[in-house]
This record gives structure tokens, sequence and C-alpha cells, in this order.
């Protein structure tokens, strides 16, 4: 098992891709704690999977626009698990709006979760992996964060900036033991998806050269890699798991 004996933290862990990479490592043998807002359905998932998985998933409650959550819930973990051997920094929102009508507050509250809350995860994460002497961060990035979509200013922005943090990052934690890389998904068929009707779908579907959305547990096997030993020369790169999405037109 890859992830035997380690301990996971997933931001935005209740559902879509956050869920997927939950069970991936409990499944590789990690416990895992799920990190999404209260009230969503996370408290919930954590208890059918800890009954599934020999008691090894916990949830708790995180808002990563709120640094006293963010610190606390790292704090909490420790306390209760001992350590944090790979956390994924996953908790995210879309946004599609023309730009000359985004608002001030739509636009910095993309930012402040997408962007501002993957750094406060990650400062977290680091303070607690340097007294450990090793740790690995994986941030979900987007193919939108190296590629341009209108009216995704906001989104784009941050994915952006999350691409270009996790080289900062990687470059500035690799002397102390830790490791942190970014995942860049392509569209993948998640709940979010749901509200889009067939030729939107089907528009979507079109941009992969592969001809299809990507699943869940697809970018989850990347996380699982990109977290677990068999990284362990990998830093500061971002891993596009996107069907081929950002190499080109075909």
């Amino acid at each position: 098992m890859r992830m035997k004996g380690k301990n996971v933290i997933v931001t935005g862990g209740a559902s879509g891709i956050g869920l997927a990479s939950v069970e991936r490592c409990l499944q590789e043998g990690a416990s895992v704690v799920i990190a999404d807002l209260e009230g969503s359905d996370g408290q919930a998932r954590a208890a059918e999977l800890d009954d599934r998985y020999d008691g090894r998933c916990l949830f708790k409650a995180c808002d990563v626009t709120d640094t006293a959550q963010v610190d606390r819930l790292f704090e909490e973990t420790v306390a209760e698990l001992g350590s944090v051997e790979a956390v994924f920094n996953n908790a995210g929102i879309g946004g599609i709006t023309p730009s000359d009508e985004v608002t001030d507050e739509d636009f910095l509250r993309i930012i402040d979760i997408n962007l501002n809350g993957v750094f406060r995860v990650a400062r977290a994460a680091l303070k607690v992996m340097y007294r450990q002497g090793g740790g690995s961060i994986v941030n979900c990035a987007s193919i939108l964060g190296v590629f341009g979509q209108s009216q995704t200013a906001a989104y784009t922005a941050a994915k952006g900036g999350v691409v270009n943090m996790t080289r900062t990052l990687g470059i500035e934690a690799a002397t102390k033991g830790v490791r942190v890389n970014a995942i860049g998904p392509g569209y993948i068929d998640t709940p979010l998806l749901e509200a889009l009707d067939d030729d939107m779908i089907e528009g979507l579907i079109s941009l992969h050269p592969m001809g299809r959305l990507g699943r869940a547990e697809e970018v989850a096997n990347a996380f699982l890699f990109l977290a677990s030993d068999e990284a362990s020369f990998v830093t500061g790169t971002t891993l596009m798991v996107d069907g081929g999405f950002t190499a080109g037109k075909s």
C-alpha cells in the first residue's frame, strides 16, 4: 500500500475530485481528513468511509477563506493523528461572467477561495511539515492556469497564480524535505457539470483530443502519485490531467 501509515488532508473533500482522492488514499492505507465547509456532505461521507476503511476517515469543517479555521484544521489533525504527510489543496469554486460585468465582490471571492485559500492551506501545511522534516503538498490548479478562456478572468487569474506559486513553494521547501506540486485537471465529469445541457457537454468533450471528459478518479490517481514516495524527485511542477487539452489542437 503506497500510503500506509500516512495521514492526509483533502480540502474540498466532500465531493467530486476531492472525494475520489479521499477514497483512493484510504484504499492505499492512509488515514484521511475530509476538510470542507460546515453544512457540506463531508460529515456524512466521512462517516460512510470510516465504516468501510477501519476507522481511518474523519471530517473537519474548514472554510479556506478563514486563516483561523485553516490553522485549526492542521492543529487538530496533528493533535489527533500525530502528523500530516500529504495535503491535497483542492477546495475551489468556478465562475463564468463577462469581464465587464464582474463585480469587485465576485472577483475577490473567487481569488480569495481559489488562490488566497490555497496559500493559507499551503502555509499551514509547510509549518507542520517543516517541523516533521518532510511531506507533500499538491495544489489543484487547472487547464485554465496555463490557458486563457473568455469570461473567466477571476478564475484564470487565480489558477495561473496557483501554478506559479507552486513553482515558488517547491523551490523554497525543497531543502527542508517538503515537495510542492500541482495538478491541472481538464474538464472532469463531476456534479459541477450536471447543470450543463447536452450540447454544452459535447462542446467540452470536443476540446479534449482523447474525445471524452476526465473522471474524478483519474485526477485522484495523479494526486496519489504526487503525494506518495513514488514522486520523491518531483517538485515545483504542474501535472496536467487533461486528455491532451493543453497539448494543442488536433
